[in-house]
């Protein structure tokens, strides 16, 4: 708990909807810290920026001096050692702004929603009072990350072997929700859930 209000973190697949669950939870009176928001803000601060430069030169960077995050996910993708310092530095940023944002939250806030690609592989669930796993099936996740985001389909699984398994940060969650054309209304899933985790209850057998 934060000033006795509990904190909820969303892990699942890529694509799978974490990121509406988060705004569908900020409808209903909760602040959402979300991560990925944090780095992009991060990339603009003037330290991290000559913290990439000393690393990388200008390879990293755009014509106008703004950081090109295609050309870091280029240099990163598959270099665990280059992967691992660029997200304890980004890490650091982002457990400042969370912070930040927390201690400033208007009092009448009901939970805080802590939206993070990594919650699982940065230890962050454990801070959590509860864990959420939003599930998605395979077909339908890569079907929206082809329309938001231009990925084809085997992206997604190269992209998710770098993180915790989908059977692990399942069995981990506290709870689950289903986010596909066959489930029921999504709203009302987030509604009720999160009744259940600020009255306390524990999950339904």
């Amino acid at each position: 708990m934060y000033h006795n209000k509990p904190i909820i973190g969303i892990v699942g697949g890529i694509g799978s909807g974490k990121s509406y669950v988060a705004k569908l939870f900020g409808e209903l009176g909760c602040l959402v810290i979300d991560s990925d928001a944090a780095v992009r803000q991060g990339y603009d601060d003037p330290t991290i920026r000559q913290t990439l430069r000393d690393w990388w030169d200008d390879a990293v960077f755009q014509p106008d001096g703004t950081v090109n995050r295609s050309a870091i996910a280029q240099r990163v993708f598959g270099d665990k050692e280059e992967l691992r310092r660029l997200e304890e530095l980004m890490h650091r940023w982002v457990d400042v702004q969370r912070d930040r944002a927390m201690s400033a939250a208007p009092p009448n806030t009901v939970a805080f929603i802590w939206d993070s690609p990594l919650l699982l592989e940065t230890g962050l669930n454990n801070r959590c009072d509860a864990v959420i796993y939003v599930d998605a099936p395979l077909p339908e996740r890569q079907r929206r990350v082809k329309s938001e985001r231009g990925w084809e389909p085997q992206k997604i699984i190269q992209r998710e072997k770098l993180q915790f398994p989908l059977d692990k940060k399942r069995k981990i969650a506290d709870y689950v929700l289903v986010n596909s054309q066959e489930a029921l209304d999504l709203r009302s899933q987030v509604r009720q859930l999160l009744f259940r985790i600020v009255a306390g209850l524990p999950e339904r057998p």
